[in-house]
């Protein structure tokens, strides 16, 4: 490049990884937005809250389905289409959700949302590598990545608290317009972005060959199920600490989130310093004493919000290391690995809502975090699990695979 095109690469990338970024943050938002909302949507739509908490079962379901599904069967689109494509099926998804008197209507809304998450994330996390230069790809995946992180931080308290004050519609109405204003702003600002070649089933398929991989899958599904089962019936779990309060429930989900930053911040360098395996042993660990200890404080806002801090710093912390875990069992295919993660990530978050309404069912909310701990600690069994197997033989389908597909993940 000459220094021109390289000046303008470096003052136009940053602008449009932000459009990338709150894209995300609208695809996050309006999965994590339900749990602050679940009491007041099941009351309006004369439905109990764990039918509602069904709807993210759905929701997940879709997304893990349909977006390798989007990528095998359209690999030629422009990722901008799609991207735009995406946050208007989330606005339009969204809205009929927002402006339903039934239980079945709202889920037709989620499932039509939930397909646009599937077209809009894997094609925002691949333009964040094709955009920018190769020196600079690493921090333009972690930035977009941002947009996640800041709809479990930002996002969902703040849809809370506005569902608190203006009803459950009005945070799914701004989520609504929000997708809609981006979508345009894609198609105006990010544009012309390089498209991979297609991979094969064949390739897709190889890492799974490995069983290190397959357990350190297993361990993202339990991590990821584990937090949502508390995550998503938060507001059952907080109900005595809160009083029924929607603004203090958003306080609550807001410690959550912002402890959750600090813990992803830290991750890198833990994991440099520690190692992944004692990383993830220490803060699963964590995650489940903590859990087992929030009927202890249920009384307490105070006590609450202490442990959902450590709770938040913890969970968040851990899904650095078990990415790095993929990256490092074999680095050739982790690109294809870290695919795979996306898939276990939606399947864990699909798995949480059934659980938790047993939970409900069996002992109340009480026992909410006592499953969401021991879903962590089966994801402590598989951590290990997958660092006793062995390396098994290298394929070429599996080796080839690596320049076609960017290294990157997504957290939640």
């Amino acid at each position: 490049m000459t220094d021109v095109e390289l000046s303008y690469v470096k003052h136009s990338l940053y602008p449009r990884l932000a459009l990338l970024a709150l894209s995300l943050f609208v695809v996050g938002t309006n999965a994590f937005v339900i749990a602050g909302l679940l009491p007041d949507i099941a009351r309006t739509l004369g439905a109990q809250p764990g039918a509602v908490s069904y709807t993210i079962t759905f929701y997940s379901i879709v997304v893990a389905v349909a977006a390798p599904a989007v990528s095998i069967l359209v690999p030629r689109w422009s990722r901008t289409s799609l991207m735009a494509t995406g946050l208007v099926l989330i606005s339009a998804g969204t809205v009929v959700a927002a402006a339903s008197s039934s239980i079945e209507l709202f889920t037709v809304g989620r499932i039509v949302a939930a397909l646009g998450g599937a077209a809009l994330v894997p094609a925002a996390t691949a333009a964040a590598a094709a955009l920018a230069p190769p020196e600079k790809r690493g921090r333009a995946i972690a930035f977009v990545a941002l947009g996640f992180t800041g709809a479990i931080a930002l996002g969902s308290p703040l849809g809370t608290a506005l569902g608190a004050l203006g009803g459950w519609q009005l945070p799914l109405y701004g989520v609504a317009g929000l997708a809609l204003l981006l979508a345009g702003a894609l198609v105006v600002f990010v544009r012309d972005i390089p498209v991979a070649p297609p991979v094969s089933l064949a390739k897709r398929f190889a890492p799974l060959r490995d069983r290190r991989v397959l357990m350190t899958l297993g361990t993202t599904l339990f991590v990821i199920a584990g937090f949502n089962i508390v995550y998503i019936f938060s507001s059952s779990v907080t109900a005595q600490a809160t009083g029924g309060s929607g603004s203090r429930l958003a306080f609550l989900l807001l410690v959550v989130g912002l402890a959750g930053i600090v813990g992803t911040v830290a991750a890198g360098h833990l994991s440099d310093r520690i190692g992944n395996r004692l990383n993830v042993t220490v803060f699963l660990g964590v995650q489940v004493l903590v859990l087992l200890a929030l009927p202890l404080v249920a009384a307490s806002l105070v006590g609450t919000a202490v442990l959902f801090a450590l709770w938040g710093v913890a969970a968040m912390e851990v899904l650095v290391p078990v990415q790095h875990r993929l990256v490092d069992i074999d680095p050739a295919t982790s690109g294809l690995a870290l695919s795979w993660y996306t898939t276990a990530m939606y399947v864990g978050i699909a798995l949480a809502p059934p659980l938790g309404a047993a939970a409900t069912g069996l002992g109340g909310a009480e026992l909410i975090p006592v499953f969401g701990a021991v879903a962590l600690a089966a994801a402590l069994l598989c951590f290990q699990i997958g660092h006793l197997a062995r390396r098994p033989r290298t394929t070429d389908a599996a080796r080839s695979a690596s320049a076609e597909l960017p290294t990157v993940a997504h957290q939640s």
